[in-house]
């Protein structure tokens, strides 16, 4: 065993503990294939989970329990279940965990940063299993990594290697340590009720000592004890900077060169309409990137649906010389006075008459689906009870308000 152990140590090879030992016993030790020999038969007769050997600080191996922990809101008495995420140092088995609302790609995130804080350091490998959070894309020999998950880990200097599907060996190590968590912590709080995460998380914290400082059966170490011997000393030096969560989107830019991130309108250079970018959205910006090269920069939250930088704007209007404010109101004046007065109100409540072109392409789309008299009277009633928006005349049309009497 103490072979074992000592293996865990990163640089320790056999060879290295093989010397050791003939120096202390001299001629009576055994030949390096001898030695070698006995440790094999010794490590074969142990579980099926000691046969990996884990280096200290190597990895973390991470996943979520199967069951849940309800809980209670107070005000409401609605019941949610919540998830509980467990991780588990290679070498040491020392253990983290925590209760979140989910197993989404923010709560995944977030229980990673306090699991890293909780360790107090990094490891060198990240090992989750193949959920969305984790792995967009899972593959034996070449998996997809979320793009939010590889951020992440660039930032704390380390990488991700989920483990391979079908292979219960590589998950090993988290399955015995969501075992122990459900065991030796979620089944003593079965009988409380919990009114909040915080309260939740409470408990399992208070709970936690225990478990790590407990010994392994048969054994004098425990979780504990490895753990300040073998992957603290290992672990690497936690970032001075703290993480930005961000997370990646796809977008292609409109005609007016504008992208729509949860509502809200971000220009990108108007050479880049109809190109599929990619975007990092944090809690403070939207940063607009085209083959790895960043192109736009907004501030997240602003006054206003647009957020439109001079610099992006076409020098003529030459990129959209199809579609003008004039061939739209030439177009809607054909149609009728109501959807004339709609398009004008699109165009002159902006910022740049390319904003309102979405909607007024809106507009036309509408009138191939539904007709143009029955967009006219859409647009003349939406102008009767001052709501001229795109989604208002779409709603009128769908439930067929346009052919009911105009309200007096």
């Amino acid at each position: 065993f103490q072979v074992h152990q000592e293996l865990k140590t990163k640089g320790v090879t056999l060879q290295l503990l093989w010397a050791e030992y003939t120096e202390r016993h001299g001629d009576k030790a055994y030949r390096y294939s001898q030695f070698c020999h006995h440790y094999r038969l010794w490590r074969g007769r142990q579980r099926r989970s000691m046969r990996q050997v884990h280096r200290a600080g190597e990895k973390v191996f991470i996943d979520y329990c199967g069951p849940t922990v309800p809980v209670v809101d107070r005000s409401t008495g609605e019941m949610r279940q919540a998830q509980v995420f467990v991780a588990v140092l290679g070498a040491s088995s020392y253990t983290f965990a925590e209760a979140t609302g989910s197993q989404s790609l923010p709560d995944w995130i977030a229980s990673h940063q306090r699991m890293l804080t909780f360790f107090g350091g990094v490891p060198a490998l990240l090992v989750p299993d193949n959920l969305k959070a984790a792995v967009t894309k899972a593959d034996r020999y070449t998996p997809k990594i979320n793009e939010t998950y590889a951020e992440l880990a660039a930032h704390y200097q380390t990488a991700v290697l989920p483990a391979r599907p079908y292979k219960p060996k590589d998950k090993a190590k988290a399955e015995a340590a969501v075992l122990l968590v459900e065991r030796w912590i979620l089944a003593r709080l079965r009988h409380q009720t919990f009114f909040s995460l915080a309260e939740l998380n409470a408990a399992i914290a208070a709970l936690l000592p225990a478990l790590s400082q407990r010994p392994f059966q048969g054994r004098t170490e425990s979780r504990q004890s490895l753990f300040d011997a073998l992957d603290r000393p290992a672990l690497r030096p936690l970032p001075a900077t703290p993480y930005t969560y961000a997370e990646w989107r796809k977008a292609r830019p409109g005609i007016d060169y504008h992208i729509e991130i949860e509502k809200r309108l971000y220009s990108v250079p108007h050479a880049l309409v109809g190109v599929k970018l990619d975007v990092r959205v944090t809690d403070t910006s939207v940063e607009v990137m085209h083959k790895g090269q960043r192109v736009a920069l907004h501030p997240r939250h602003g006054k206003g649906r647009f957020a439109t930088l001079t610099e992006h704007m076409p020098k003529s209007h030459q990129a959209h010389q199809n579609w003008s404010p004039g061939r739209f109101l030439n177009w809607a004046n054909d149609i009728g006075p109501g959807t004339l007065g709609v398009v004008q109100k699109q165009l002159k409540d902006r910022p740049h008459p390319e904003h309102g072109y979405r909607a007024c392409l809106g507009l036309l789309n509408l009138s191939r689906r539904y007709s143009r008299d029955r967009l006219e009277q859409a647009c003349a009633r939406a102008l009767a009870i001052h709501s001229a928006s795109y989604q208002s005349i779409t709603s009128i049309l769908k439930q067929g308000l346009d052919q009911l009497p105009m309200p007096l």
